[in-house]
């Protein structure tokens, strides 16, 4: 029996499901990747979401719409805690 037709056809149907589940395979440096299929993160949404929890949580003393510019200027790289004061000192205000 000659083999060649059968590895022709795993051939052909393994890259076949490559082609077509190929966004679900993790990738090596996701960086700048807005969705993780793999966790069904969306990075720039969880980015807002914090935007909105600090403005909630602090008030008038959180820059809530320089936070949600910087989750879309940044696809949702440096997303904020509201309990950590690195992550959100750039959208802290001073009230007099």
């Amino acid at each position: 029996m000659n083999a060649k037709p059968l590895v022709l056809c795993t051939v052909v149907v393994v890259a076949l499901c490559l082609l077509h589940f190929g966004d679900a395979l993790p990738s090596i440096g996701h960086y700048g990747k807005r969705f993780d299929a793999m966790g069904g993160i969306d990075f720039i949404q969880v980015c807002l979401n914090n935007c909105v929890q600090c403005k909630t949580m602090l008030g008038d003393y959180f820059q809530g719409q320089t936070c949600a510019l910087s989750c879309l200027k940044f696809k949702g790289k440096a997303i904020p805690d509201c309990e950590d004061i690195a992550s959100i000192a750039p959208f802290l205000n001073a009230l007099e």
